[in-house]
This record gives C-alpha cells, structure tokens and sequence, in this order.
C-alpha cells in the first residue's frame, strides 16, 4: 500500500453481549489511504465491529491496534498501541484530532440548531484555532468543498435537506484533517440520485485527502465504488475477504455469492 505498517491491526478481536458474542475473531490490517468496506446483512455483526474500532463498544477479546502520530515529523517514533490500553483522555485527543466518525443519521453527529458554518468550525476551535475570520473563511471552503452553497453558512442543519446533512456532516469530520475515519452507513435513507452524488464526493475526498476509511454498508454497490478491500460478515465472523473487485466479482463463501446474486437479480 502506501506505507510500510499498518495504521489499524485487528487480531482476534470479539465483542461479548452477555453470554454470546456480537462477533468474534476479526483480523484485518488497514493501511494508510486505504477504504476498508465491511458488508453483510442486519445482524451480521458489523456494527459491533465498527463499535470496537471506534472505542464504542469493550474489547473482550483479541486485540486492537492503532498507529499513534508522532508529536514530531520523525515518522519512526510513530508505534501501535493498544486501544484497550489507552485512558479515555488519549481517546478523547485521537477522536479530536486523528479520528471522524460520519453517522448514519446526520443528526446524530451535528449540532442542528447552530449554523452550518458552527458546525465546521466547533472542530477547529477544539483544536486551537481562535481567529473568527480564519474559521470563517475554512468553513466556507470546506462548505464549497461538500458542495453546500456557500450563502448557506449561517443557516442551521435543521433547515438542510437530507443530502446537505450528510454532506455536512463529513465537512465537519474531515476539516481539522484526521487520518482515520468511520463511516456508519453513510448513504442510508437518501434518494438513489442523491446517494450517488454523495458517493462520487466521498470517493474523491478519501482520494484527495488521502484518509484511511472503514465503511459499513449494507449495500455492495457502495462497497464496489469506493473501498479498495471488503470484509463479509455473517453471524458474527468474517467469512469472506479480500480485494473489493475480486469479492464482488469472484466470492467464494456461499454467502457471499447470495448476497452478490441477490443484487444482480434485483
């Protein structure tokens, strides 16, 4: 890929609800400017995946690394540490200035009743960027950006359309520059147009920034257009994975063929 270690190593890794697992025994690496897709249908364990990576959900088992940046330029110093091990203090800095995470409900992850331009800039300002004139001015780039017309800055997210929300929303989880982002269904509930739009965005943002993405979806077609590899989840354990072209094109787990005829026939 594009650098010699992985920015997330996931050995072994399980979320226990009770006396069962959510899933169990996930392995993965994902480097640096790579978009990992997660698949399966409802229940499949995926969102208690993506829950133990973003430090939502305990790891009962297994293990959880990531890259931790180096406080100076000298990317050697840079070492995988254990997420279990980190204090919510260290968790709390990655997710304001390594880490987003885009929700599947936009509202889940704006501030609906402040301005869009509030929203872009809340991010900045926890990073310490003070100048209003500064943060004024990234805002309505970064609203340019995601395609939100730029007139629109002083409006709240509550007035937008589902598409703007969501197109917010990444505005605000990708302006202070993070290296790693988690995306939660992203096109769910939107117009096929509209999904579509958002999609080829995402795309070029993932390549121009060059972030590192885990998508869970439900839908291959997501997964085909943008992620580079794709995980197949059933009950709980990966079943399938592998480059997204050759998944989709070639799967070999019976499951995975399903889900990819299911997808032809419709």
């Amino acid at each position: 890929m594009i650098d010699e270690s992985p920015l997330l190593s996931v050995t072994g890794a399980g979320h226990r609800y009770g006396d069962r697992f959510g899933c169990r025994d996930v392995s993965f690496d994902l480097w640096p400017g790579e978009v990992l897709a997660v698949v399966g249908e409802s229940g499949s364990g995926k969102s208690t995946l993506l829950g133990m990576l973003a430090q939502r959900l305990s790891v009962d088992e297994g293990s959880i690394r990531y890259r931790m940046a180096a406080a100076s330029e000298d990317r050697t110093r840079e070492q995988l540490a254990d997420l279990s091990s980190l204090t919510e203090r260290d968790v709390r800095r990655l997710w304001r200035t390594e880490w987003g995470f885009v929700h599947q409900n936009p509202a889940d992850g704006l501030r609906m009743h402040v301005s869009a331009g509030g929203n872009i800039g809340e991010p900045l300002m926890a990073n310490g960027l003070r100048h209003f004139g500064t943060i004024r001015s990234q805002a309505e780039e970064w609203l340019a950006r995601v395609e939100i017309p730029v007139s629109r800055i002083d409006d709240a997210p509550a007035t937008f359309s589902g598409g703007m929300r969501q197109r917010l929303q990444i505005a605000r989880n990708l302006v202070f520059g993070p290296r790693l982002v988690f995306m939660d269904e992203p096109t769910s509930g939107l117009d096929v147009s509209v999904q579509a739009r958002l999609l080829d965005l995402i795309r070029s943002l993932v390549a121009d920034l060059g972030l590192s993405v885990v998508i869970v979806t439900h839908d291959l077609a997501v997964a085909r257009l943008i992620s580079h590899r794709t995980l197949v989840m059933k009950d709980g354990a990966v079943i399938e994975s592998g480059l997204t072209d050759r998944v989709l094109d070639d799967p070999q787990a019976a499951y995975t063929q399903l889900l990819v005829s299911s997808i032809l026939q419709g």
